[in-house]
């Protein structure tokens, strides 16, 4: 089970959020221009990388505000916690094994 720490609420339980995906996927710059494929890409291509990822949560029982989390993906760690509107923190590198 993860603990969670909303920006807002403080540290909840998993079983409080929702989880939404990614973060920081940008929105094409012009959408009328995309073809099918493109469109296809953008809406269900993500990463999933080993290590550190950027997701995007809900305290869907709490305040039911949406914020990012930064997750180890290899050991489902969170690392990291905050609101939409900051910028993604820096990690300190772990042994260069990153």
């Amino acid at each position: 089970m993860l603990l969670i720490t909303c920006p807002w609420c403080g540290p909840r339980d998993e079983t409080e959020y929702h989880y939404g995906g990614q973060a920081h996927v940008p929105y094409p710059e012009n959408p009328e221009g995309l073809t099918d494929e493109q469109w296809a890409e953008y809406v269900f291509y993500r990463d999933n990388p080993k290590g550190p990822f950027a997701e995007r949560w809900a305290h869907s029982t709490g305040c039911r505000r949406w914020f990012n989390v930064l997750r180890d993906t290899l050991t489902n760690e969170v690392l990291a916690a905050y609101r939409l509107d900051e910028p993604r923190p820096q990690l300190p590198e772990a042994g260069g094994n990153r």
